[in-house]
């Protein structure tokens, strides 16, 4: 069985059929049977309010975009990340009625809990393939979709995965903290809730200030793990896929990082990852924080902890609704231009002055009998040095850029070994 897979498509405007660098990509895309890659936009026409809350800029695109996706050869998709509700429940309804009528199995949105968690399927010449697809990383928590009941109708959201954090200190900080949340009275209304029944009491051993839980530990630290009830619903589906496909692959969005460097991914996504391997699945796909993580290959099946970015238009956006002007201390009689001009301070920070951002992998892999045989990594660079911000973001092959010899350091960690053949793509050690 044959895998092509790739990261974020943040799609804002159509994409040339004809650019310089389409048909390589495309042609590479096409090796794998099925072919997958994260919709990081909504679909619609603007009819729709934004939501209070987005993941960082109002998304949307035409669905005609998805055309270009098919161009590119992707078979199967999900759509469920941190821009999944920036047009409320409304504008994640019109993606998933888009994205169906298109033609993509797709998973990880939809009308309720159920829906949105449930693995989709597509058949190819060389077998089944199942899709999970989950995301830590959303605008808050009333992004998850909702369970159905007997009596009432389920709510339309993400398939969400919580991360349970605490942060542990020294016995002598716990002391100190202790002294703070005492005197300072951070807790009181928290506290009557507590006792009111409307909020679990406080675990023994723990203490917190309002929502963030401290333990003592040897050292200060943030720990986190996947939350219990949302990776059991993964572990389920997993399970249900085992009996309908011949391969399992997870979907994971996640922005969060552990230490200080974007590259680290967070502790709690390397356990979620290790737990859907040992339930069965055999790919887990990351994407999220706009820029490549580690690979790790265990028990001979891949983690690829987030593949950047496969399309980033970031900053075409046409219109905005008004909260987004209003972040930036604007109206909305002020320009788009204005608007990422004041958020990028003159166009010196941000996603699109990152070169890191403009720069990904798209993996062709093998498997058989379960077990990774072969893992190939195609270079692609999204024009980071084109002046104009209408002309980056597209995805073009790249040997020059040093991109696999990055990857290939940061991987090291996970005792990855990745080399450079003689065309510039990278090859992974099995």
């Amino acid at each position: 069985m044959k895998f092509t897979v790739a990261g974020d498509m943040l799609i804002q405007r159509r994409i040339p059929k004809d650019y310089e660098g389409f048909d390589e990509v495309k042609q590479y895309i096409e090796k794998g049977d099925a072919r997958f890659f994260n919709l990081e936009t909504t679909l619609s026409r603007g009819e729709y309010f934004a939501n209070q809350y987005c993941g960082g800029s109002y998304i949307r695109v035409e669905p005609e975009a998805l055309d270009d996706a098919k161009r590119f050869g992707f078979n199967m998709l999900s759509f469920a990340n941190n821009h999944s509700m920036d047009f409320s429940h409304d504008g994640l309804m019109a993606t998933k009625k888009a994205v169906d009528e298109a033609g993509f199995p797709n998973t990880g949105a939809g009308a309720n809990l159920d829906e949105a968690s449930a693995p989709c399927y597509l058949d190819t010449k060389n077998g089944r393939v199942a899709l999970i697809s989950v995301v830590s990383t959303m605008m808050n928590e009333a992004a998850m979709a909702g369970k159905q009941s007997r009596r009432f109708k389920g709510r339309p959201g993400v398939n969400g995965l919580r991360i349970d954090e605490h942060i542990e200190v020294t016995a002598e900080q716990f002391k100190v903290l202790n002294e703070i949340i005492e005197q300072s009275d951070v807790n009181a209304e928290f506290n009557i809730l507590r006792a009111e029944g409307y909020l679990p009491p406080v675990k023994e051993g723990t203490n917190q200030i309002k929502n963030m839980a401290f333990k003592v530990g040897d050292k200060a630290r943030c720990v986190t793990h996947p939350n219990e009830e949302d990776t059991e619903r993964v572990l389920k589906a997993i399970y249900e896929a085992q009996m309908q496909a011949d391969y399992i692959l997870v979907s994971v969005h996640s922005h969060e990082l552990s230490g200080k460097s974007k590259e680290n991914p967070s502790d709690f996504l390397c356990e979620f990852a290790h737990k859907c391997i040992d339930a069965g699945a055999h790919a887990i796909i990351g994407h999220g924080p706009h820029l490549l993580r580690p690979i790790e290959i265990y028990k001979k099946r891949p983690i690829f902890y987030s593949l950047g970015d496969f399309v980033i238009h970031n900053e075409c956006i046409p219109y905005a609704p008004y909260e987004m002007y209003e972040k930036q201390h604007l109206t909305d009689d002020a320009t788009m231009r204005e608007l990422f001009y004041d958020r990028s301070k003159g166009y010196t920070r941000g996603l699109m002055r990152d070169r890191r951002m403009l720069e990904s992998v798209i993996p062709y892999f093998e498997m058989e009998n379960g077990e990774l045989k072969y893992l190939e990594l195609m270079p692609i660079e999204l024009n980071f040095d084109k002046e104009g911000l209408w002309q980056k973001g597209d995805p073009r092959f790249s040997s020059k850029h040093g991109i696999i010899e990055r990857l290939s350091e940061m991987s090291k960690q996970f005792g990855t070994k990745i080399s450079v053949n003689e065309k510039g793509f990278g090859i992974v050690q099995i």
